[in-house]
């Protein structure tokens, strides 16, 4: 969490880990000459949009909690959830007698105030149960008076809040008053938290907390836990859990945030691969909560409202169930100018009417929307409840697409220009969507405007972005739905090899005409790749790439040839072949957070030596590399890593082995290559 500055006793600092996240480049603003292609695939389904999508956190300190005014600006931005009592402060907080020792509780924001905030924004709650200086019995106390006494209803429960930053890995800001820090006494107490409060409600589901991939202290093993905080508290706590709770704060310029909204892709599929690998069994059935987002530059003005768009929609297009900002309103920090306009460095979307220490500068009154609000309000324009996320992209790094189709056959595209210089004129393309003639309803949010102009105007297939703006197009189809079959379901892999998969899913229901097949398409960026089409509900897919993540989607044709909506994505991994001329081990040890030791293992498993050699992989993401290596020559160029020998290991015995060592370095989530060539050859893996 970000500590509040509207209190005295509250100015100790920013509760954060002490690492920095690595530089990205920013992109460059140019001159915009030629127009943005953009495109929207309707056939490349991602996830549906749930009811607790648009959330928010509140806070102990803020004694504008549980008004009237401020409920009704969050309803009328649409939020779905909402979080309590305030970041680490859950970890003082003690609800019985509403006190937080050690910090700051304004009147009037106690747990029965909350809910009837909750109640008139009609919001979910979630609640974050005291592990920092609290027990499992006051957690199950606290679901007993909510759930049993009250009939409150309170579903999400997250034991403790950021609960890595006790001191376990060098950096102390959260409360622990266990005398054992560490990442395994967490997950022991997570499982006795999880045991006593669904004793009182079995209905509750319990989250715990973990760490974003590729921010501190993701890939840090400390004291003796056996493995770093994620994998630890999976493999403890993994079967008692139902989600994982994460916080996401990018850091860096304006540009460098919202550039970093490219890493959630990836970090959620880390996430998935830890859950798979550590959680136990049906590990499926866990969701991923994003509760605190935020920017370290522009939080009031333009490029906050730009990232709070972009990353809840990326979050949610990849299944997050909720993603929430830090705060509602927070308390002034420095004054900039930020492309034009003052931002009061406040992490809250609503003003608290603060002023500066020496008066010289003030925020508007209380309850003034800034630019993030605005912002979440445009989402709630864009993604509603039951709508499913397509895959949408475009030719240049400062314009973002995002769309999702809707039930009565609309489609909704969002458009941020992160230009804070320069418009951009686009073209849009459609695919699996034929927009009507009619000109569409827009949404726009322009540099420091106060509210969103909607209109209805222009086509749906050009339009010019402003500078530093988010547009949302919402389109009618040419062509009535009516009839059309429902999406298959959720599909599953099964035989995955270096080289093929069977894709199984459950049938359609038709719609007007029998179902005639059923047509496999793999996601490839924004465009849709036909796999294959079957009468049957599974396919084998073949010709696959050793080591490589596909996304795909099944779509069902009725004989009348209607299409029906894109299942639900399914994203596997290819590995290694099971057998080859040669074998890789490829290690990743000794950690620091934004760098590793790396190393390979190669192994001869032919019957002759093999006299000269050159190794081959390709980086997953553009953020990862190698710094320096030993015992071999390390070149690299993109993200193609290329490794030939020295003098004293060029040969490789019959059944021989050679390693080599090197620096690994990466900026964003760290996904490990697992495949690798040998002169040409596809190698197995160990």
């Amino acid at each position: 969490m970000r500590k509040p500055k509207t209190r005295a006793a509250l100015l100790a600092g920013l509760l954060l880990a002490a690492s920095a996240p690595a530089v990205v480049n920013p992109p460059t603003a140019s001159a915009a000459a030629d127009p943005v292609t953009v495109t929207v695939n309707a056939r490349a389904g991602l996830a549906t949009v749930p009811d607790t999508a648009l959330g928010v956190n509140h806070a102990i300190w803020d004694s504008n909690l549980g008004t009237t005014a401020t409920s009704d600006l969050l309803r009328d931005a649409g939020v779905q959830m909402m979080r309590y009592p305030g970041g680490s402060y859950a970890d003082i907080y003690h609800w019985k007698d509403h006190t937080a020792p050690g910090g700051y509780v304004a009147p009037g924001t106690d747990f029965d105030t909350f809910m009837a905030a909750a109640r008139r924004v009609g919001a979910q709650p979630m609640i974050i149960a005291n592990y920092g200086t609290g027990t499992p019995a006051e957690a199950a106390d606290w679901v007993r008076y909510a759930n049993v006494t009250k009939g409150y209803g309170a579903r999400y429960w997250t034991v403790g809040n950021e609960n890595y930053g006790n001191g376990h890995y060098g950096s102390a800001w959260e409360a622990d008053d266990h005398p054992d820090k560490s990442a395994t006494q967490y997950a022991r107490l997570v499982v006795e938290y999880a045991d006593a409060m669904k004793a009182v409600d079995p209905g509750i589901k319990v989250g715990a907390v973990l760490t974003m991939p590729g921010n501190w202290p993701d890939g840090i093993t400390a004291g003796s836990d056996p493995g770093p905080w994620n994998q630890t508290v999976l493999s403890i706590a993994g079967p008692k859990i139902d989600f994982v709770d994460v916080h996401w704060y990018p850091g860096g310029t304006a540009a460098e945030s919202l550039a970093r909204v490219n890493h959630l892709p990836d970090a959620t599929y880390l996430l998935r691969q830890q859950l798979g690998r550590y959680a136990g069994a049906n590990a499926d059935r866990i969701g991923i909560s994003f509760t605190e987002l935020n920017v370290d530059a522009g939080r009031n003005t333009q490029p906050a409202a730009l990232f709070l768009a972009d990353v809840y929609s990326g979050l949610l297009e990849n299944g997050v169930f909720t993603a929430q900002w830090w705060n509602v309103h927070n308390g002034m920090g420095s004054v900039t100018q930020v492309a034009g306009q003052t931002d009061y460095g406040d992490f809250g979307m609503l003003s608290s009417g603060a002023c500066t220490e020496d008066g010289s500068v003030c925020q508007p009154p209380l309850n003034t929307p800034f630019a993030p609000y605005h912002g979440l309000r445009m989402m709630k324009l864009f993604a509603t409840t039951g709508d499913q996320f397509v895959r949408a992209g475009t030719d240049e790094p400062l314009v973002t697409a995002h769309a999702v189709r809707r039930s009565n056959g609309d489609l909704a595209v969002l458009l941020l220009n992160k230009d804070p210089d320069n418009a951009h004129p686009v073209t849009i393309d459609y695919a699996g969507f034929t927009p009507s003639a009619a000109a569409p309803t827009v949404s726009t949010l322009t540099n420091g405007a106060t509210d969103i102009a909607t209109n209805q105007s222009g086509s749906a297939t050009s339009r010019t972005l402003p500078p530093y703006s988010l547009t949302t197009l919402v389109l009618r189809p040419a062509a009535t739905t009516a009839g059309q079959p429902a999406a298959p379901g959720q599909p599953t892999a099964s035989g995955v090899t270096d080289r093929a998969a069977t894709i199984t899913w459950p049938a359609a229901t038709p719609g007007g005409s029998p179902i005639a097949k059923y047509e496999v398409h793999r996601q490839n960026g924004a465009v849709s790749e036909q796999l294959g089409e079957t009468t049957s509900t599974s396919f084998t897919v073949g010709n696959l790439m050793p080591g490589s993540r596909y996304t795909v989607n099944v779509l069902a044709r009725d004989t009348a040839g209607r299409v029906s909506w894109a299942s639900p994505p399914l994203t596997f991994a290819t590995g290694s072949p099971a057998t080859s001329a040669c074998t890789v081990r490829f290690t990743a040890n000794n950690d620091w957070g934004n760098g590793y030791i790396g190393g390979v293992e190669i192994t001869n498993n032919g019957t002759r030596p093999l006299s000269g050699w050159t190794l081959t992989w390709t980086w997953p993401t553009g953020w990862q590399q190698v710094s320096s290596g030993w015992n071999a020559t390390w070149e690299q160029v993109g993200t193609a890593v290329r490794v030939t020998p020295t003098n004293d290991n060029r040969q490789i015995a019959a059944g021989g082995t050679v390693s080599a060592g090197f620096v690994g370095a990466y900026s964003g989530p760290n996904v490990l290559p697992t495949a690798f060539t040998l002169n040409g050859i596809v190698c197995a893996t160990s």
